[in-house]
């Protein structure tokens, strides 16, 4: 008979999944300053201004990672009023939240895609991240017997339909939590012939939203033509950036391409000042530590508990290896620019408090990974 005993104690923590995220975060805060101080100074007469802030964004998400990781996972399917489970009503927050957006957001870079409250602003979207992956989690499990039939596949649509919303307004986004659905589904059912039906659909919809809005057919202009078009500069620049590093880079702080030539250089843009700090070396030496990573994620997933914590774990897997591999490739212009960050590395309050939310899950799957010898007891 198979015993229930899980490890609940702290110490059973994953230690290598923790390393390799303490890494990445300590790595990304030092080249927050490396990247912004200059801007900072010139700007606001404050070189250390987002170095600071992203140091207090990190304090706050570690501290949600620590209360997430202490807190049983299994505990946002739990049934509280009567049938309402904690991501119902997460599921409503969220789709309330993309809906004010939609109305009385703010803008930036030509996106609204911003709410502020008590004078700081802050993406629901990337909380929507976190509701996703939850309940495609949940519904997955749920259903895992009848993914084969519209029965099972129809509870779907609630995360679809909130990955819809947010693509409206936020479109790289979007395209991550599509990846997160598929990937978590996928896992599970396999490919159908029902994915190739929804895939093809929701391609037609992403050139829908592309073509029809302006900023967006822009990029794509300025994809194309990115040497000749002056709004296609900071891409060319990039590219020099990268290309200036060499093997081993200019050294940490000596980049020169971050002085103004290259907007958003310590957000979206942070890894062409990596390559020419660093150079080919700082960067082979990032993505593999983001390889680590996903391979302790993928390593707790196939170990977990039940079902449920497996997928948690495959749907942070597939945001951090699609917000990666998109924000790689936007800054080596293999795809046109669209404003997503580097998970970790990248400057920003909201990405990085989710981001370490979502490892604190994971980290609360691996605490309650069986003991060897358990199962068979």
């Amino acid at each position: 008979m198979k015993s229930n005993r899980v490890r609940k104690v702290v110490g059973s923590y994953d230690v290598l999944l923790l390393m390799f995220v303490v890494i990445l975060c300590a790595f990304g805060t030092i080249m927050v300053y490396s990247t912004s101080y200059y801007n900072a100074d010139r700007f606001y007469s404050a070189s250390e201004m987002y170095y600071d802030k992203q140091l207090r964004n990190l304090t706050v998400g570690a501290v949600f990672m620590i209360l997430v990781s202490l807190l049983d996972y299994h505990i946002y399917i739990k049934k509280f009023w009567k049938r309402i489970r904690p991501i119902h009503a997460m599921y409503i927050a969220c789709l309330g939240m993309q809906l004010f957006v939609a109305i009385g957001g703010y803008s930036a870079n030509g996106s609204s895609r911003w709410m502020n409250v008590g004078g700081t602003g802050f993406q629901p979207s990337e909380f929507t991240k976190i509701c996703v992956i939850l309940m495609s989690a949940y519904f997955v499990t749920k259903y895992r017997d009848l993914l084969d039939t519209y029965k099972g596949v129809l509870p779907l649509i609630f995360p679809v339909a909130l990955a819809g919303i947010v693509a409206r307004h936020d479109f790289s986004t979007g395209v991550v939590l599509v990846a997160i659905i598929a990937l978590v589904d996928v896992v599970v059912s396999g490919i159908k012939r029902y994915h190739i039906v929804i895939g093809a659909v929701v391609l037609i919809l992403g050139f829908v939203l592309i073509f029809s809005t302006g900023y967006r057919a822009e990029r794509i202009t300025n994809f194309m033509n990115s040497e000749t078009i002056d709004t296609g500069s900071q891409t060319v620049q990039g590219l020099y950036a990268i290309g200036s590093g060499g093997m081993y880079g200019k050294g940490l702080g000596e980049g020169l391409q971050k002085l103004g030539k290259i907007q958003e250089v310590h957000t979206d843009m942070i890894f062409t000042v990596v390559c020419e700090e660093l150079g080919i070396a700082g960067a082979i030496i990032i993505i593999l530590l983001f390889i680590l990573l996903l391979w302790r994620i993928y390593y707790i997933a196939v170990n977990a508990r039940d079902m449920f914590g497996s997928l948690i774990c495959v749907g942070a897997f597939a945001h951090i290896a699609s917000q990666t591999v998109i924000n790689l490739f936007v800054v080596t212009n293999l795809i046109p620019a669209t404003g997503i960050p580097l998970p970790f590395i990248s400057y920003g309050g909201t990405s990085l408090v989710v981001l370490l939310i979502e490892m604190g899950l994971v980290l609360n799957v691996s605490k309650q990974i069986p003991e060897e010898g358990e199962e068979n007891a």
